[in-house]
């Protein structure tokens, strides 16, 4: 049993989720992919996680109602969320992420390593 941190990845794009893995290499932190909110709450059920790089914009259920739900939810309300999302021009996306509990909000596209420093804090 391995007691490094687990960091969730939620991104509709396969392609975002390979570029966020190759960011987080090198860092002591296992991967966890998830194509959907829905798959990302099935993971929380069962895993815990040290952090949540969540893509803000997702087809079904947008990165906001994934968010409200793992806030809600007694054994992940605790676990920082750190939004991802291409929508910078927009300020009220961000204020919604912090409304719904995100810790940080970063804009695509993002310094890798501002992205490594973030999520170092909290693994």
């Amino acid at each position: 049993m391995s007691d490094v941190a687990k960091a969730l990845l939620v991104d509709d794009r396969r392609e975002n989720l390979m570029a966020l893995e190759a960011i987080l290499q090198g860092l002591p932190v296992q991967s966890v992919a998830a194509e959907s909110g829905e798959a990302a709450l099935k993971h929380l059920l069962v895993d815990d996680f040290a952090v949540i790089l969540l893509d803000a914009q997702m087809p079904d259920m947008d990165g906001f109602e994934t968010a409200s739900h793992i806030k809600r939810r007694e054994r992940t309300r605790h676990v920082p969320i750190i939004f991802l999302t291409a929508a910078d021009r927009d300020a009220q996306l961000a204020l919604r992420g912090y409304a719904v509990g995100a810790v940080d909000y970063l804009t695509k596209p993002f310094d890798p390593w501002v992205l490594r420093a973030k999520v170092s804090v909290f693994i």
